[in-house]
C-alpha cells in the first residue's frame, strides 16, 4: 500500500509540472522570447538626384580597307591606322585615352557564285576626348587621317564618382525624411538605422551611340546637354 501511495504522489507531481509548462506558453515572457528574432521598424526608399553637364566624350573611330588578299588588306589597314593614331595624338588626345576595340580580317563573297572576292580588314579604337569643346576639331583631324567609320558620342562627366557620392548622401537624407513623416503619422518615435542597402543607380538620359558622317564630321556640333545621376537606397529605422 505504501508503494502505491508513493507512486500516486510521483504521478501527480509530474502532471503538475506538465501543466505548468503548458501554462507558460501563453505567458508574455514566453511570447517575447519566441519573437526575440524579429525586429520592428520602418522601411523606406530614398532617392537622391544630381544634375550635371558632361565634359567628356567617347567615340569609336575605325579604318576599313579592302585588298585582293588578306595580307594586303591587313597591311594597308595597319598603315592607315597608324596615321590615324598619330593624328589623334597631334590633335591633343593622350595615348592612354586611345584603346583598341576590335581588329578583323574577312573575305567578301561574290553573291552570284559564292566565291571569295576581295578581303576586308577593319580596326577600331575607342577614343576618350577629355576636352569636350575640342571634340569637333579632333573628329575632323581623325577623318582627314583616314578614319572612315565614326560612332558616338557617349557623353560622361569626369567627376562622376564624387557626384554619385553626393547623390547617395541625398538619398539617405530623403529616406530619413520619409521615415520621419511615417513615424509622426503613426505616433511613434524614429530610432536608429538598423539596415541600409543601395539599389543600382541610373544616369539619364543614357548617351546613345550614333553614326556620324565622316565626310562632314567637322561641321557636326556636339551638344553637351545635361545628365541626371540618381541614387536609390532602402533604409530600415528602428521604432523607439
Amino acid at each position: 500500500m505504501e508503494d502505491m501511495k508513493t507512486l500516486r504522489i510521483a504521478v501527480a507531481a509530474l502532471l503538475v509540472l506538465a501543466a505548468a509548462a503548458l501554462a507558460g506558453i501563453g505567458r508574455p515572457e514566453a511570447a517575447e522570447s519566441a519573437d526575440e528574432g524579429t525586429t520592428d521598424g520602418i522601411t523606406v526608399t530614398g532617392i537622391g538626384r544630381v544634375e550635371t553637364v558632361p565634359d567628356e566624350a567617347e567615340f569609336s573611330l575605325g579604318v576599313t580597307t579592302e585588298a585582293p588578299t588578306a595580307r594586303g588588306a591587313l597591311a594597308a589597314n595597319s598603315e592607315q591606322m597608324r596615321r590615324l593614331i598619330d593624328a589623334l595624338e597631334l590633335a591633343g588626345v593622350a595615348k592612354r585615352d586611345i584603346r583598341t576595340q576590335h581588329v578583323s580580317v574577312g573575305s567578301d563573297y561574290d553573291d552570284s557564285d559564292g566565291t571569295p572576292d576581295d578581303f576586308t580588314a577593319g580596326n577600331t579604337v575607342s577614343v576618350l576626348i577629355r576636352d569636350l569643346d575640342r571634340a569637333g576639331a579632333i573628329l575632323d583631324a581623325a577623318t582627314r587621317a583616314g578614319a572612315n567609320t565614326v560612332y558616338g558620342p557617349a557623353l560622361t562627366r569626369s567627376t562622376r564618382e564624387s557626384l554619385e557620392a553626393k547623390a547617395l548622401e541625398d538619398a539617405v537624407a530623403n529616406a530619413r525624411s520619409r521615415a520621419e513623416t511615417l513615424a509622426e503619422a503613426a505616433g511613434v518615435r524614429l530610432g536608429r538605422v538598423t539596415a541600409i542597402a543601395e539599389s543600382p543607380g541610373y544616369a539619364g538620359p543614357e548617351p546613345a551611340f550614333r553614326a556620324l558622317d565622316a565626310a562632314t564630321a567637322e561641321d557636326t556640333p556636339i551638344e553637351k546637354g545635361t545628365q541626371e545621376i540618381q541614387a536609390t537606397v532602402t533604409v530600415t529605422f528602428a521604432i523607439d
